[in-house]
């Protein structure tokens, strides 16, 4: 797909020759619109281009070849053709590159966070006096079960109430948790990992290896319907549906990977390989078909450092101090509170009454101020991440037209979209506009950075500022090669494009969405808002009952291959449903 770009940048110097800046409303001349339809043609018909429906096969082999590749440099390789791949059809259409913002009052400290968004609280304290903290990460949660969670904040609760193998230390890296250590083969395929002696669920009884067993085959089960249940993918017996994962006695466990890898220990530290124990999963009645159902109420059973106590859905959530935690000496909280609630004016409202010790979220209004008084209470931080768009490939906008059209349609709106304008007005922290998915600054997996600046990647994040008139009338020439007709640079009432736009009710996520839905606007597409409660949002998105949706990916481990693998066609991550 490189390659194209270079054909479509020829392509949009014939825009700056024949239109003036500034003349959005100019008429594409008859050579220009057909040179554009010569050049869409070749573009979707070369190596890169993959029907996201019917050809998807190609993408999820190429991901599995990656997944058991040994050789690093190859493997690098192997993923930035995926990327290729995956930014051909453009359903996926990134905005900017995430960092996270969030306020903490001045008397809290010990709270830290991973590179990838998930906070941890059990090593806090309050120097007001208080053993109470807090908090706001978001409204109600999809899940608490670690296996089926997707979410940043569902991570954090369970980073608060289950405890893994491994976990993240405040520098942010991965550190022993529930195990001592552990022992690789000669050939780096077979790991034997010593548990902690003498571990505890919250309701006392022992924790074992034969847990984790259970726990990881669980995860990857159908009945359970885990979305991450891919991130198994390279352990032996995955494919075959026999989990290469044993319980060699109560304190050591042993698996089997297909091929080495660089990043176990992240995924040892990850949610959906932590342990939830067998007796407290099946004493719900309807397990088998309900499989989170056992810790949809408080009281459930957990290993972490806090158990939840008390859940008033849609309003608050209480977690108290779990005495049988692994750590449990060094924990000097005693009760966490998180208000639910995604009403931003409310959240910052509650903070600044000293009702909240931590928020996750601050209204894009406030931004500004909040920045320009250099309050010590308000904090950015990177992130490995993307915030994005995407199209749901099955969508009825694309009923009637080809692949090739349909592919048309999605790039004409992504080149519309003023991520410049985003960035500065609505992020207003130092976001990057992106132009891949894979985030700037990501790992190689071979001793790199898979992108090294912010001007490579598949397309121009700025063309719509620096040629407006180019960039528009590159948009018309796309729809037109689709099957619309304009009149006076509007759609034509006879071929008019309507949908609609899907997020949830957060204040920058809304202001965001009025971005995009004037940008649009500017040859005749009709965009409109749907907003919905959080976890209900989740459900949807992953089920493709969407057009166009608002979209994020926040890395779970310093490697492509997990802004990669999510898009495989069975993945419960793929919310632009290709290949079904």
């Amino acid at each position: 797909m490189k390659k194209t770009i270079a054909i479509l940048l020829v392509l949009v110097s014939a825009f700056s020759l024949v239109f003036a800046a500034g003349a959005k409303e100019a008429t594409v001349t008859k050579e220009v619109e057909n040179a554009v339809e010569e050049i869409i043609a070749e573009v979707y018909k070369g190596a890169d281009y993959v029907d996201p429906i019917k050809g998807w096969a190609k993408y999820d082999a190429l991901v599995a070849s990656i997944k058991a590749e040994t050789d690093t440099a190859k493997r690098t390789q192997m993923m930035h053709e995926a990327e290729d791949i995956l930014m051909s059809n453009w359903c996926v259409i990134p905005i900017y590159y995430y960092n996270d913002l969030y306020m903490q009052k001045s008397y809290v400290s010990g709270v830290y966070s991973n590179p990838f968004a998930t906070k941890f609280f059990q090593y806090a304290t309050l120097s007001n006096g208080s053993t109470t903290l807090r908090i706001n990460l978001a409204s109600e949660p999809d899940y608490l079960d670690p296996a089926l969670n997707s979410s940043v904040d569902g991570a954090c609760l369970a980073a608060a109430s289950f405890a893994g193998l491994y976990t993240y230390n405040a520098q942010g890296v991965t550190a022993p948790a529930l195990a001592e250590g552990y022992t690789v083969s000669a050939d780096g395929l077979t790991y034997t990992v010593k548990l902690k002696s003498g571990l505890k669920w919250s309701d006392g009884s022992a924790l074992t290896a034969a847990d984790f067993e259970y726990s990881w085959k669980r995860a990857v089960s159908p009945a359970t319907a885990a979305d991450y249940e891919y991130m198994f993918s390279g352990f032996a017996g995955y494919d075959e549906g026999d989990l290469a994962v044993k319980a060699i006695d109560d304190t050591t466990l042993e698996f089997k990977l297909i091929a080495p890898c660089a990043y176990i220990e992240d995924l040892m530290a990850f949610p959906t390989f932590f342990p939830v124990k067998q007796a407290a999963v099946e004493s719900y009645a309807d397990w088998l078909t309900s499989p989170g159902g056992w810790c949809q109420e408080a009281g459930f059973v957990s290993n972490g450092a806090f158990v939840c106590t008390a859940w008033n859905h849609d309003v608050s959530m209480t977690y108290e101090k779990n005495p049988y935690y692994y750590d449990a000496d060094n924990v000097k909280i005693e009760k966490l509170e998180f208000m639910l609630s995604a009403d931003d004016n409310a959240i910052f409202a509650a903070y600044n009454a000293g009702n909240l010790d931590l928020i996750d979220s601050v209204p894009t209004d406030e931004v500004a101020n909040l920045i320009a008084s250099n309050n010590p209470e308000f904090h950015v931080v990177d992130e490995l991440g993307t915030y994005y768009v995407a199209f749901n490939a099955k969508s009825s906008l694309f009923d009637g037209k080809t692949p090739a059209q349909a592919a048309c349609i999605r790039e004409a709106f992504s080149i519309l979209i003023d991520r410049d304008y985003i960035v500065e007005n609505i992020g207003q922290t130092g976001q990057v506009a992106a132009n891949a998915f894979i985030p700037l600054g990501m790992a190689d997996g071979n001793g790199g950075i898979f992108k090294e600046t912010a001007e490579a990647g598949y397309y121009d994040a700025y063309a719509i500022n620096k040629d407006p008139a180019g960039t528009v009338n590159k948009a018309i020439a796309l729809l037109k090669a689709a099957g619309y007709k304009f009149e006076n640079g509007k759609l034509s009432s006879e071929t008019p494009i309507s949908l609609t736009y899907l997020t949830n009710t957060s204040s920058g996520h809304i202001a965001i969405a009025e971005s995009i839905q004037q940008d649009l606007a500017t040859v005749g597409i009709n965009l409109s808002i749907q907003q919905q409660d959080w976890n209900v949002f989740l459900e949807e998105r992953k089920n493709g009952n969407f057009d166009f949706a608002r979209e994020g990916w926040i890395a779970d481990f310093n490697d492509p291959i997990n802004m990669l693998e999510m898009w495989t066609t069975t993945s419960g991550n793929n919310d632009c449903q290709f290949g079904r």
